[in-house]
């Protein structure tokens, strides 16, 4: 149930709301903003799903809240997620400075920091989202994908499945949480193959089967490296994957020139690099 709207009155009206990201690699990652974030709030909620990033979190403050006993067998994640954004506004309106904690990037596939900020500033609370080393930051390093050479398409699969998107083929295309593709809880880690055929089958129509993609996770421990696999897509079905493992088709197709456009921008030199008359 989503909480009632409250205005802040003047006794209340000290509540505010900080979102940080921890970066992906614990401790490493992590800006001395985010940290200040941590150490100054009254009550920080902690949307991680490994105790042990949670038991770091408890050595900078001494009330971290877990929310990941709010996921629930069967129960859609979307519920899930409003939840989390109830629970953190109810410390808000009661005055208190919350912070919230997420993996990564807390505005990169993340729903409940951005809702809880946009709840928040509509009621009147100061709010704000402090960024952090996403996946996407550490795919580009560890897969040395530079995004300005080709250019870079990225897509949640089930939305990239369940609606008409258009494919650059000369581009990266960069499918994140592919094993939760048509999971809507946490009941299963894993989509069926018969889910990812689907996903091969609508990349069929840009790609060929025999063309490999990288299966790829970023580290998250300084002792771990990162995780990179290659298949054919044809094979992507039937290989185990991670919700935490992203997809990346690398491009397929040479880019072509716009020759058109290019006589376009070269009659245009004429005119702007022309001589100046003396």
């Amino acid at each position: 149930m989503v909480a009632s709207l409250s205005i802040p009155s003047e006794g209340n009206a000290r509540g505010s709301i900080a979102c940080v990201g921890l970066g992906m690699t614990l401790g490493s990652h992590l800006t001395p903003l985010a940290r200040s974030h941590i150490e100054q709030a009254d009550v920080v909620f902690a949307g991680v799903s490994d105790a042990v990033v949670e038991k770091w979190l408890q050595r900078m403050h001494g009330d971290v809240r877990s929310l990941q006993p709010y996921y629930g067998e069967g129960k859609p994640r979307s519920d899930t997620y409003q939840e989390w954004v109830d629970l953190m506004m109810a410390e808000v309106r009661a005055g208190k400075k919350v912070c919230g904690v997420f993996y990564g990037h807390p505005g990169v596939f993340a729903w409940s920091p951005h809702k809880v900020i946009e709840v928040a500033r509509a009621e009147g609370y100061q709010a704000h989202m402090e960024p952090g080393i996403s996946a996407e930051d550490c795919l580009y390093a560890d897969l040395g994908i530079d995004p300005g050479s080709h250019g870079c398409q990225h897509f949640e699969v089930n939305q990239f499945v369940l609606c008409k998107r258009q494919v650059d083929p000369t581009a990266h295309l960069v499918l994140w949480q592919v094993a939760m593709l048509g999971i809507p809880s946490v009941s299963r880690s894993d989509a069926p193959a018969a889910y990812r055929q689907l996903l091969v089958d609508r990349l069929s129509r840009d790609y060929p089967l025999e063309h490999q993609v990288t299966i790829y996770r970023a580290a998250t421990l300084p002792v771990e490296r990162p995780r990179i696999r290659k298949v054919a897509l044809r094979d992507l079905p039937t290989t185990p994957m991670t919700p935490e493992e992203t997809v990346v088709l690398p491009p397929a197709k040479a880019v072509e020139r716009d020759e058109d456009f290019i006589r376009q921008v070269e009659a245009l030199d004429k005119i702007y690099k022309a001589p100046v008359p003396a």
